[in-house]
């Protein structure tokens, strides 16, 4: 069929073959990577490939794929602000988003629901198709093997939000009902019962049929809401108070949990789901790109950010990780990813508040902390100020010490990179750039063209290169700005282990 629209008779065979959300997935999936193969690419490369918009461990992504190819449902847990949430929205990215359903069936049944006997006893439609395709409108009369495919209209949809896909966000206010759906008013004053299934409004559960469902935070469900959870991942199927019957409710549930909800995930619901651990980056550059994906859009940045104190921000968040317990919760957030890119963002506000050209190391340690105090649950004014000033400690004692390693890897790698790891080259650009620093009047001939101070111009290309710069913005000023920190926190030398290849 070329058209959106028509009956079921025209389909072809292997349309009305039903098939479940998670085998559609696991072809779609497998399809994926054998074409990145295909590309080049090695099958470790192509796993990471599927996922472009989050950083994380490789055998993250092990996990969740090879669960969902064995047809699980998925609970990722781990650390607040560790990228569980946006892994699930990767995983919604990924499925299918298009498929036959039956025209006007609000839960997108599958034509193969009403015409295979099979299908049906396996996948029953819903019962408003029960009744709309029974001989006397009554579901006991009901026969697919009579239902004549010339009169099942079916169009081609496309998943969206409420058609296919449902995110549910955890909470104790949201109850059964939710979940199961609603009384439609206007439909219960034209049929009135209230117990018949052609005046509910579906719910969350429902509207996700043949398709995608995202819990966050399921911990914080409430006992009776897990409940119905419960049932349609246990039968694929859900039954509304307010209803005689079942409604059904198949689809790829992927959950995510907070370490410390996982104690009020009820035993029955936690065994159907697949527990992977998504936890914070180890490595370092990994931290690092996330913060840049997270500026990618800036294709113009308005005001310069060097990358050596963007760096140094990854780098004390990074301590705190390792450093900080995980039992106060009020602090559990200061760590997170989102510091990770709030960091430069707050560093680039004081920069702008205090009318600096471009952010300095001051600026980094004011949006260390206001980044870092700025995510501290406050519970009481006593609990914050206590926290507030562990946080302001910590940035004192290790923010200099993260700066001296950004600007070691900084300088090691232009050295190494563009002079070769050549020490007069070396030298020469030291020596040029503190002369530059001194005389803006130098620096005005440099940056008007006149071909002096060559080894330091050779850096000013290599830091244009590298940085991002606004349109517009010197890339002679950018390297004085640079050097100027390098000055201040490298000692200009790269002895064996003095550079990391992260």
């Amino acid at each position: 069929m070329t058209s959106t629209k028509g009956t079921a008779a025209q389909l072809p065979p292997e349309e009305l073959v039903y098939r479940a959300p998670g085998e559609v997935l696991h072809d779609h999936l497998i399809g994926l990577m054998d074409a990145l193969r295909a590309k080049g690419l090695s099958r470790e490369e192509a796993l990471v490939a599927l996922f472009p918009k989050t950083v994380l461990p490789y055998e993250t992504y092990e996990d969740t794929v090879a669960a969902l190819l064995s047809g699980a449902h998925l609970l990722f847990f781990g650390p607040s602000g560790s990228g569980k949430t946006n892994l699930a929205k990767e995983l919604w990215d990924l499925f299918p988003k298009s498929g036959w359903a039956i025209d006007g069936c609000p839960l997108m049944d599958h034509p193969a629901s009403v015409l295979d006997a099979t299908a049906s006893a396996e996948n029953p439609p819903c019962p408003i198709c029960t009744r709309r395709f029974s001989p006397d409108g009554t579901p006991e009369s009901f026969d697919p093997s009579q239902v004549d495919p010339s009169k099942v209209p079916v169009r081609r949809i496309e998943f969206r939000e409420g058609f296919g896909f449902a995110r549910i966000q955890g909470s104790s206010e949201v109850f059964p009902d939710h979940l199961t759906g609603n009384i439609n008013l206007l439909k219960l004053e034209q049929i009135g019962d209230p117990m018949s299934p052609l005046v509910l409004e579906p719910g969350k559960l429902l509207q996700a049929n043949r398709g995608f469902l995202l819990v966050d935070e399921i911990g914080k469900l409430p006992l009776g809401t897990q409940n119905v959870l419960l049932q349609a991942l246990q039968e694929g199927t859900v039954t509304p108070s307010k209803s005689r019957e079942s409604f059904p409710s198949r689809f790829v549930a992927v959950c995510t949990s907070n370490l410390s909800d996982l104690d009020n995930i009820n035993d029955p619901l936690s065994d159907r789901l697949t527990s992977v651990h998504v936890e914070f980056n180890r490595v370092h550059g990994r931290n690092r790109r996330i913060v840049q994906m997270a500026r990618r859009d800036e294709t113009n940045p308005l005001l310069w950010v060097p990358e050596m104190l963007l760096d140094a921000g990854v780098r004390v968040i990074e301590l705190w990780r390792d450093k900080m317990s995980d039992d106060n919760p009020d602090v559990g957030e200061v760590g997170s990813n989102r510091t990770l890119i709030d960091v430069g963002y707050r560093m680039e506000a004081y920069a702008k508040l205090k009318g600096h050209p471009w952010p300095t190391y001051d600026d980094l340690k004011a949006g260390l902390l206001h980044g870092m105090r700025g995510r501290i649950r406050a519970r009481s004014g006593d609990s914050f100020l206590q926290n507030s000033r562990q946080v302001s400690e910590f940035i004192d004692h290790h923010v200099e010490e993260a700066m001296k390693r950004s600007a070691t890897v900084y300088w090691c790698r232009f050295y190494r990179e563009r002079l070769k790891a050549n020490k007069s080259e070396g030298e020469g650009v030291v020596s040029e750039g503190r002369r530059l620093a001194k005389d803006a009047s130098l620096v005005a001939k440099v940056s008007s063209g006149e071909p002096l101070f060559p080894r330091f111009q050779e850096f000013s290309k290599w830091v244009s290169e590298r940085e991002k710069l606004p349109r517009g913005f010197s890339a002679v000023q950018a390297a004085i700005g640079a050097f100027g920190l390098l000055d201040q926190f490298s000692l200009f030398s790269c002895e064996e282990g003095g550079d990391d290849r992260e």
